[in-house]
């Protein structure tokens, strides 16, 4: 392998067919005024090569989803490894997407939690601990007399797949119903499940009346559910479709609240299983906002006061119009007077429904008039049924203009379920840690003190996660929360986000171009991050910076002058060299800058 990278005739935007050869397995820093060409030659070119190269290397199959990629302008590039860019973008426009997510060090806490942490009672707040068969027992003995109830062992519990090994294996072992995603079936019928969605599957174990000689029964059935469920047991009462899950795991005594075997799954919040029921993980949630309806109270209904999709217009022979006219006649309230001037029980009718009582509504057709009774749900209502339950993407965002988020007022926040929120480590749940400062996480691990299987079990846990937490102090991001949503990021941080999970990576022989990843850094976290970027370039790495730091020009291996001007009066490579080389150049304005600096050390 050659031991440098080598361009010949390079044309992209403003370059100049130029050739530069720059050393392998180095730190590179691309220098030159703004719009001197740089950019261009270390990402318009030499990445974008890389990529094109990279794209071309797989399957014909893989490339069809990738669409072609351009080849830029340039002769030829020799030396080229494979390249990764990490520029000034935002990190994730998922709102799913935090800083935990993207350096996966959540996935490294959740796996923490699940093995070490303490599950407590989500309402009470006691410490939980397994349950017995007979506690389950005694539990559902409780029921009122007469209950009708099916004992249920959960299979498959949110899991992708067609599951018929699952279910061929229920029907050799005797069973006959099976419920999946919450519709009952016949094991003798035959059950297509689509194999890219979550189901679950719970096997059908008895079905059984509430009396007083069933406990030998029930606690038989109990342990046969448990034994195929994994520990766990649902009983559903049938009547009034109502179930509670009992753990052979955890449970509450006090307030017979069960919990299911602590894993992963539990701990993410993009999972159905740890979720927030009521945001889905979100943590906040889109409500339709009043003042985004109503932007100008001081215009009537008629004159288009209420801008909400589907209500403003009621100048033509509309649905709204009946809707308006029928509240206005029952309410006494005039349609052309101003909004604001409208009596608040009219306006509470008009935002938020008649709460259920049936309005007479007029209309007129070509083949005549007619009424007819319907309530009225009201307008904010609407546009959240609406919003929930469209398919299309243009309706979904036209919707969203009229609606604000809040934080979910079930989980404040914090994405996850009440179970999963009540279980800690050291003192704190896994949202409090990711609530945390990067600078105040590695001080809470450094004072976690676990004992006997647990110090075991979570040694090499905790190992990886310093490691990843301490290459986010590194590049002076130690401000951060884990918590944090990535689409709240700046460029800047957004890269050396990007930069710290590399470093994690510990990839050899790959070449990283970065954009300016010292802006906006305290002089004492850039002397962090160039120690960051040597270490990566030590791994067997080489990178190609694109700056103006002069401390990152000092502490580069080679740097390339782009210039001598910038759009039409650059294009050129001034210089091309070490430190001392670009100095030592008449022609280079970076060196004449940096060489009196020298001079006076």
């Amino acid at each position: 392998m050659r031991n440098t990278i080598a361009v010949h005739g390079a044309r992209e935007n403003n370059l100049k067919n130029v050739d530069v050869e720059i050393p392998r397995d180095a730190l590179c820093v691309f220098t030159g005024l703004s719009g001197s060409g740089k950019s261009s030659l270390a990402f318009d070119t030499i990445y974008a090569e890389g990529r094109r190269r990279y794209v071309e290397s797989l399957s014909a199959y893989v490339r069809q989803f990738l669409g072609q990629m351009d080849k830029p302008d340039v002769d030829v590039i020799e030396g080229l490894s494979p390249a990764i860019s990490i520029d000034q973008k935002t990190t994730s426009k998922n709102p799913r997407s935090t800083v935990g997510t993207v350096t996966e060090i959540y996935d490294y806490l959740r796996l923490l939690w699940a093995r070490v942490g303490t599950p407590h009672c989500p309402r009470c707040g006691r410490e939980i601990k397994r349950q017995s068969v007979d506690q389950i027992v005694d539990r559902v003995l409780e029921l009122p007399e007469g209950t009708r109830f099916e004992v249920l062992a959960p299979v498959i519990r949110g899991k992708k797949g067609e599951h018929s090994k699952v279910l061929e294996s229920a029907r050799r072992g005797g069973f006959a119903r099976v419920r999946v995603d919450g519709n009952l079936y016949d094991l003798s019928e035959e059950i297509s499940l689509e194999k890219n969605k979550k189901h679950f599957i719970e096997l059908v174990v008895d079905r059984l009346i509430m009396r007083g000689d069933i406990t030998r029964r029930l606690t038989d059935s109990v342990e046969t559910a448990l034994s195929h469920g994994d520990g766990v047991v649902i009983i559903h009462e049938v009547d009034n479709d109502c179930e509670t899950l009992y753990s052979r795991n955890y449970a509450c005594d006090e307030c017979g609240i069960s919990i299911p075997e602590l894993s992963p799954r539990l701990f993410s919040f993009n999972n159905p299983m740890g979720a927030c029921p009521e945001c889905s993980g979100l943590g906040y949630r889109l409500k339709a906002d009043p003042e985004l309806v109503i932007p100008d109270p001081k215009k009537s209904i008629y004159d288009g006061g209420i801008e909400a999709s589907g209500w403003g217009n009621i100048r033509n022979d509309s649905i709204a119009r009946m809707y308006f006219e029928a509240l206005a006649q029952k309410y006494r309230f005039d349609l052309h007077a101003p909004i604001e001037s409208l009596p608040d029980e009219a306006m509470k009718v008009i935002l938020f429904g008649t709460g259920g009582e049936k309005l007479q509504l007029r209309y007129e057709r070509g083949n005549g008039r007619g009424t007819l009774e319907q309530a009225f749900e009201g307008i904010l209502p609407n546009l959240e049924r609406r919003f929930r339950e469209t398919q299309s993407d243009a309706m979904r965002k036209e919707l969203e203009e009229y609606m604000s988020t809040s934080p979910c007022p079930h989980c404040r926040g914090e994405r996850l379920s009440d179970i999963a929120r009540a279980v800690t480590v050291g003192g704190l749940s896994i949202t409090q840690f990711c609530g945390l400062s990067v600078s105040r996480e590695l001080d809470f691990l450094d004072g976690l003190r676990l004992e006997g299987a647990q110090a075991v079990i979570a040694e090499p846990i905790l190992k990886e996660i310093r490691n990843r937490l301490g290459f986010l102090k590194n590049v002076g991001l130690q401000y951060l929360t884990l918590s944090r949503s990535a689409g709240t990021l700046s460029g800047g941080e957004a890269q050396r986000i990007r930069l710290a999970t590399q470093i994690g990576a510990s990839l050899m022989g790959v070449l990283y171009i970065l954009d300016e990843p010292s802006i906006g850094l305290h002089q004492r976290d850039n002397d962090k991050l160039l120690e960051t970027l040597r270490r990566l370039r030590d791994l067997g790495n080489t990178l190609i910076v694109v700056e103006h730091d002069e401390d990152t020009m000092r502490a580069a291996d080679f740097i390339v002058d782009v210039g001598p001007g910038a759009g039409i009066h650059g294009g050129k490579i001034v210089a091309a060299g070490t430190l001392e080389q670009i100095m030592a150049s008449p022609e280079s304005i970076t060196g004449q800058y940096l060489r009196p600096y020298l001079v006076r050390s």
